[in-house]
């Protein structure tokens, strides 16, 4: 284990916080109706009672270089579930291509501290991508995939991700700079969408957070 990197410790108040006790702390980054009220929303203890502006700014200077791209053309309900994973994983940006509107209620409210960008196509997307020099690694099972646990993650890139059902289209799978599938061992012939989000977003993590020696 890598001993530059602390341990997580366990969230002591998953339920949230009532008002604060004692002296109002001064520091600038704190809310003060949170501060009167309490703080029940969704957010780690360090950020408890913090305004959200100051949690997006501190988050800032922490985010990982890889982003998460979704194509959005059938309002697909799993999309919530992947920002809130981003937001976890601690991606850049996550990218919504199609469709603007998207529902939010998996993402259980992670998509007001996670940066979230729109392309109306993936012509749109991957200028962006190709103009930030960023590579575009697709996830999905299709033909000329290559296995995620041998494939040398990018530290830099943007995993794109397909609808729940169809996949990636076409045209995506086209554009990606390379096409990388998770290895599954059943008789599904794929597993969810958000499922496999996260999986390949923790594998980026595996890779460039606690790399082996």
């Amino acid at each position: 284990m890598n001993d530059d990197i602390p341990n997580p410790s366990a969230e002591l108040s998953t339920n949230g916080v009532g008002p604060w006790r004692g002296k109002l702390p001064t520091d600038g980054r704190y809310d003060p109706e949170l501060l009167e009220l309490g703080d029940s929303r969704n957010v780690i203890d360090r950020y408890r009672y913090w305004s959200m502006a100051a949690i997006v700014a501190d988050l800032d200077e922490h985010r990982h270089p890889f982003h998460v791209a979704i194509e959005n053309w059938q309002h697909d309900m799993n999309i919530g579930s992947i920002v809130r994973s981003a937001n976890a994983f601690g991606a850049d940006t996550v990218h919504i291509i199609g469709r603007r509107r998207w529902n939010k209620r998996g993402a259980m409210v992670t998509d007001r501290y996670q940066h979230v960008m729109h392309h109306p196509d993936v012509a749109a997307f991957v200028a962006w991508a190709q103009e930030q020099g960023i590579p575009i690694i697709a996830i999905d099972n299709v033909p000329g995939s290559v296995i995620i646990e041998t494939f040398d993650m990018p530290r830099r890139c943007v995993l794109l991700f397909g609808q729940e059902g169809p996949g990636l289209s076409d045209e995506a799978v086209s554009a990606a700079d390379a096409v990388v599938e998770i290895s599954q061992y059943g008789s599904t012939r794929s597993i969810n969408a958000s499922a496999a989000a996260a999986v390949a977003m923790h594998s980026w993590v595996l890779k460039h957070i606690f790399p082996l020696p």
